[in-house]
């Protein structure tokens, strides 16, 4: 069996650092990442996270995917079930 992929990640990463549509998506996507990231490493599943949130678990896996964007007020109340904060940043373009 040949392997599924020659190039490593770093590698990979780098190549797709200049590309304008990976980026573009990649900054839509990170709340849900970082939403993601903290979910999983408190050892929470959508379902329970949607739970502690007072919503159901597809709001969360939209969230997390990228498909919804949400309320900061919404984004509030994941973070304290997290016991994170959030943090807003304006950037020129």
């Amino acid at each position: 069996m040949s392997p599924i992929s020659s190039i490593a990640f770093q590698d990979w990463q780098a190549q797709q650092e200049t590309n304008p549509e990976f980026i573009a998506a990649a900054n839509e996507m990170e709340p849900g990442y970082q939403i993601a990231r903290l979910r999983i490493q408190r050892g929470l599943t959508q379902a329970q996270l949607a739970e502690m949130v007072g919503t159901r678990q597809p709001t969360i896996a939209r969230l997390e995917n990228g498909s919804s964007v949400p309320s900061l007020s919404f984004l509030e109340r994941i973070a304290r079930a997290l016991d994170a904060r959030i943090e807003l940043h304006v950037v020129p373009r």
